[in-house]
């Protein structure tokens, strides 16, 4: 199936021709969850990007990965619901490191196309242009993430009570 036309909407996918996003689709591989199912979990190989083609999926953090004792931890928490069209785990793209939350799925039915790292990287390095255009947009896009990450840790900081 091609997935072209949905691939012109993603962020990270913005100021590609469609010959180069024709080329991203082939490499695409569309997996289905139902609710609850975990896609993966925090602090193992990230390996694949996600982009949403229907349902939801909740970005979560453990406290327990810390080494907070599971009796003094909420569990996971939700950081993010991401909906159609949304992207995740491009940090992936970047490096081999370990997920740095796990990823939930919040909705009957849902349906995630999957890219793999080593594919869509050896893509790049055959078109320079497509790997500059593909690293500057998963750039901006970490970088809007970590705003808001700085903004939630803000209002955690200013709302916390106080002893």
């Amino acid at each position: 199936m091609p997935y072209t036309p949905l691939l012109e909407q993603i962020d990270i996918f913005a100021d590609l021709s469609p010959e180069r996003l024709s080329r991203i689709s082939s490499i695409c591989t569309e997996r289905r969850y139902e609710q609850g199912a975990i896609i993966f979990h925090e602090n193992t190989k990230s390996d694949e990007l996600y982009v949403i083609l229907q349902g939801e999926v909740e970005i979560q953090v453990d406290p327990s990965t810390i080494g907070i004792p599971a009796e003094e931890s909420p569990g996971p928490t939700t950081i993010a619901t991401l909906r159609r069209g949304q992207s995740f785990g491009e940090v992936a793209l970047v490096d081999k490191g370990f997920r740095s939350a796990s990823a939930r799925c919040a909705a009957p039915s849902t349906r995630l196309l999957t890219i793999q790292r080593d594919d869509l990287i050896k893509m790049c390095q055959d078109d320079f242009e497509l790997g500059y255009t593909l690293m500057r947009n998963v750039a901006s896009d970490l970088a809007f993430k970590i705003r808001q990450t700085d903004l939630m840790v803000r209002e955690q900081l200013l709302w916390a009570p106080r002893e």
